[in-house]
Parts: structure tokens; C-alpha cells; sequence
């Protein structure tokens, strides 16, 4: 059964549709999250549901349902699709009104539609390790809101995937922020340092896995910024995200990090994430 959901309704996939007034659609005017399922449960999401909330506040958006009736209108989704490993992608704009600049008038729903998608494991990259490109971060300075505007990010991932690599590693000048579509993480003398969460990156929820793993097992885990050349001279490197989980990084730019494979302090994280969405999910 291909069902999503359209503005309160659960609806055949093929008969949805979406006004072409849509601010979402004609000035990327709204927000989104992708939450990971696992065996047919959900990981980590009381934290993406928290996160849209923060993120429509932020821009002055209104979601038209609480957050607990929002949360189980998507499990019901996921229920009906039979989704085992997969994603359901839940998106929320200030909806539909004549075309203009300023918001809408108050009395305008949000529209919200959310649909689910198989999506296995990486575990072959996962076990191997990907390539990532260097690119220039162009976006625009308020990257801690989940928004539709991903210009900046596609630029630089279509950049990174037309030469052959898995990710594109974001900077501003000198220093690393995060890849376009993933927190990136160096790991220098068994210490895991990563951007410290500002207006320049988004606060990953596998991120927040990620610092909480690290505190609980003894790993040293910094939030501070770091260099290009930092980045390129760590004993090891990877990204980190809701599809991707934690994804070793071997080579950028044609540089090999570390011994060229995943490293061992990678390699623990794995392992821990792994324990972590069984106990969650189970």
C-alpha cells in the first residue's frame, strides 16, 4: 500500500496534490524532517518531532497539529506502508496564498504532507568507507533551521557526486562546518573534535547520538572548529546523518585520512550506534 499523508488525510499516493500557490513550492518557504525506522520502529523520534517544532518557530511557522497527534498520525503512516528499514519524510510550509513576498495572513493553515520510502542500511559503505570532495560553503547563515532551501547544499553534493564521491565536505573559508548533507567529524590522538553547534551547521539528531555514545563509554569528544588542513591530516574522518549513519570518510580530494579504511575509533562508534538503535527500537 503506497499511502501518504496530505493535510490530515491518509490518501493513495496518486491522488495527491499539492496548489501550486504552495509557498513551499515557489519560495522553499517551510521545513522538513527525515526520520529513520528500523525493523518497522521509529530511531530517535521524539528528537526529529522536537526539531520541526523548533525549526517552524524559528521562522515564525505554524504546524497545525500538536506535536504528540502529529507523532501518531506518522506512526499510522508507517504502519500502513509496512515500512521495515526505511524513512518517512515529513515536510510543513506556511502554505497556500496568493504569490508575495510577506507572510500570509494568520488565518492560512500550514500545508503538511509526509510519505515513507524504503531505505536499507549502507552496510557496504558503511564497512568500507566513501570519498568525499572539498567545496566552498555558500549557504546561507542560518543553517541551524531544517528549511527547504538547500540550494547551497545540492550545488555542493552534485559537485562531490559528479566526480565520484559519496559527500561533499562544506567550508568556509579555512574552517570545516559539515558535509551537505551530514555533520562531519575528525578524530586526531583518540580525540573526536566536530563544528560546535551555531548558525553554521545543523545540530544532526545522529549527531547528538553520536556526543551522548562518546560520553557514556569514555570517548573524548570535543565540540571545537577545525581546520582544512586539520581535516586532511586527522588520523581519521567521518560524517554522520540519519541515512548514513556513521559513515568512515577514507579520501578526500584524493587524500588518503588515516591508513586509507575506517579507523578504530570509528569502528567503536559503529558498534555502539548499532547497540544503541536495538535498544531503542526493540
Amino acid at each position: 500500500m503506497n499511502t501518504v499523508f496530505v493535510n490530515g488525510e491518509l490518501i493513495d499516493r496518486d491522488k495527491a496534490k499539492i496548489d501550486i500557490e504552495d509557498r513551499g513550492y515557489q519560495f522553499g518557504d517551510g521545513i522538513y524532517e527525515v526520520i529513520r525506522v528500523y525493523d518497522g520502529s521509529t530511531f530517535t523520534m521524539k528528537e526529529h518531532m522536537e526539531r520541526l517544532y523548533q525549526s517552524a518557530e524559528k521562522m515564525k511557522l505554524s504546524i497545525p497539529y500538536g506535536e504528540e497527534e502529529f507523532t501518531s498520525k506518522l506512526l499510522k503512516l508507517i504502519e500502513l506502508n509496512g515500512i521495515g528499514d526505511g524513512i518517512v519524510y515529513v515536510q510543513v510550509t506556511r502554505g497556500v496564498s496568493p504569490r508575495q513576498h510577506h507572510f500570509p495572513a494568520k488565518d492560512v493553515a500550514g500545508s503538511v504532507v509526509a510519505y515513507t520510502k524504503d531505505f536499507p542500511v549502507p552496510v557496504g559503505q558503511m564497512e568500507n568507507g566513501v570519498t568525499a570532495k572539498l567545496v566552498e560553503d555558500i549557504r546561507w547563515l542560518r543553517c541551524d533551521i531544517k528549511s527547504l532551501n538547500l540550494l547551497g547544499n545540492l550545488l555542493a553534493k552534485e559537485e562531490a557526486a559528479s566526480n565520484g564521491h559519496f559527500e561533499a565536505i562544506l567550508h568556509r573559508g579555512d574552517t570545516v562546518t559539515e558535509g551537505s548533507s551530514s555533520n562531519a567529524f575528525i578524530v586526531k590522538d583518540g580525540v573526536i573534535y566536530t563544528h560546535p553547534v551555531t548558525n553554521l551547521i545543523l545540530n544532526g539528531i545522529t549527531r547528538r547520538v553520536i556526543e551522548s555514545l562518546c560520553g557514556k563509554n569514555g570517548i573524548m569528544f570535543q565540540e571545537k572548529t577545525f581546520s582544512v588542513t586539520e581535516l586532511l591530516g586527522a588520523d581519521e574522518v567521518f560524517i554522520a546523518s540519519t541515512t548514513s549513519e556513521v559513515m568512515p570518510v577514507i579520501e578526500i580530494d584524493g587524500k588518503v585520512i588515516g591508513e586509507g579504511k575506517p579507523g578504530a575509533v570509528t569502528k567503536r562508534l559503529q558498534s555502539l550506534f548499532s547497540e544503541r538503535i536495538g535498544i531503542e527500537t526493540r
